[in-house]
């Protein structure tokens, strides 16, 4: 039987508690293009110790939980290098535009049942699929 759904409902549970964490424990929501575009800029030098540790964090749980996985787990994604760097780069240029990601509209934005939050998200969303479909459909790159 298929149980990859699993994975993501685990991951959105982590994600959603740790924002909720992150909000009452710092007052603040827990955006990541925020929190690491504060350190890029120098907008988030006041708080850099909290930013770097929330950084380091997301980058380190995986790797010390990486041995309780007992199936391995296929993320589909490219081997093409530079389709993943030019993909980051443009995550990237998109969440500054939209003043925020998925952590900061979607999650945190829509469980405060943030209009701008739900907003951006319905945006990013429709616009994630339209790229989808233009990539794999017309130009059959993905």
């Amino acid at each position: 039987m298929e149980t990859d759904w699993i994975w993501g409902l685990v991951g959105g549970l982590l994600i959603g508690t740790g924002g909720a964490v992150y909000l009452l424990g710092n007052g603040r929501i827990m955006g990541a293009s925020g929190i690491l575009g504060g350190l890029v800029d120098g907008s988030g030098w006041p708080s850099w110790v909290e930013r770097l540790v929330f950084i380091l964090g997301v980058v380190i749980a995986p790797l010390v939980l990486w041995p309780l996985y007992s199936v391995e787990i296929d993320t589909h994604l490219t081997q093409d290098f530079w389709v993943v760097v030019i993909a980051g780069l443009l995550v990237g240029v998109g969440t500054r535009i939209a003043n925020g990601c998925t952590s900061g509209h979607g999650v945190c934005g829509i469980s405060r049942f943030s209009l701008r939050g739900i907003v951006a998200t319905v945006f990013y969303i429709l616009a994630g699929g339209l790229t989808l479909a233009i990539f794999r459909h017309l130009l059959g790159v993905i």
